[in-house]
């Protein structure tokens, strides 16, 4: 899916910020934005203990976070790959869903970006449709808590649809599954197969004993964040899912 630009500073640098979210029924988690030297924002749901951060938000709501970090004055976001763990962690053992699919597939779509929208109205961290969203319960598209349990329960129905082979659920998350029956296995097209590409790859890298060893020489503090270029995140993300 092509996320949509703006006029904005902020996507010519970078797309997706991040924000964490728990689940129906449990303590929501407040969200602190901090400003970093050079006019860096990052989005977080803990205290980052670095006297050069500067505090400019505090709260337990998530409404216009989004709009934080697209000022045309700030001039990058940060990703935070791991502030949404926890929601990630409770809806895949919820669906019975793999954590690491899950969140290479919310890697690959939105760049853990709440606010994504598709040229074609795809939205939030699992860019469901509006149709798709319907038919799963999301009354808030935008609501990471639903967003976010609506798309798990698609890709687990895409599992369970094609016996549990990833790649065929991938590719059906992407490009629709009656395309992925009407050509018995991946459609030849050239978005939908980097597409499976890229999330197979993250999965890899989000599977637990593959991120232990990726992590083992760079030590990352907690209290720290990451600025991703542009070039390290998916500009044009492919085709949104389709309900046919």
């Amino acid at each position: 899916m092509t996320l949509m630009q703006g006029r904005s500073k902020i996507w010519q640098v970078l797309l997706g910020v991040s924000v964490l979210c728990w689940t129906h029924g449990d303590a929501l988690a407040a969200f602190y934005v901090y400003q970093l030297p050079g006019g860096t924002r990052i989005i977080t749901d803990h205290p980052i203990a670095n006297k050069d951060y500067k505090l400019v938000r505090k709260s337990e709501s998530a409404r216009g976070v989004g709009a934080m970090v697209s000022e045309k004055r700030v001039q990058s976001a940060a990703i935070d790959v791991n502030a949404y763990d926890r929601l990630i962690r409770r809806a895949a053992t919820r669906h019975r869903v793999d954590i690491a699919l899950v969140k290479a597939v919310m890697h690959a779509e939105s760049a853990f970006n709440p606010n994504a929208i598709s040229d074609k109205g795809a939205s939030g961290l699992m860019q469901l449709m509006p149709a798709t969203a319907a038919r799963y319960g999301v009354e808030d598209i935008f609501d990471p808590v639903q967003n976010v349990h609506g798309g798990v329960r698609y890709l687990r129905d895409l599992l369970v649809m094609f016996d549990h082979n990833p790649r065929l659920a991938v590719a059906a998350y992407n490009a629709g599954e009656n395309a992925v029956k009407r050509h018995r296995g991946i459609p030849p097209y050239a978005e939908t197969r980097g597409y499976v590409r890229k999330v197979l790859a993250l999965k890899q890298t989000y599977t637990p004993k593959t991120a232990a060893r990726a992590a083992a020489p760079k030590a990352v503090a907690r209290n720290s964040a990451t600025v991703v270029p542009v070039a390290d995140v998916q500009k044009a993300t492919p085709a949104a899912p389709s309900n046919l």
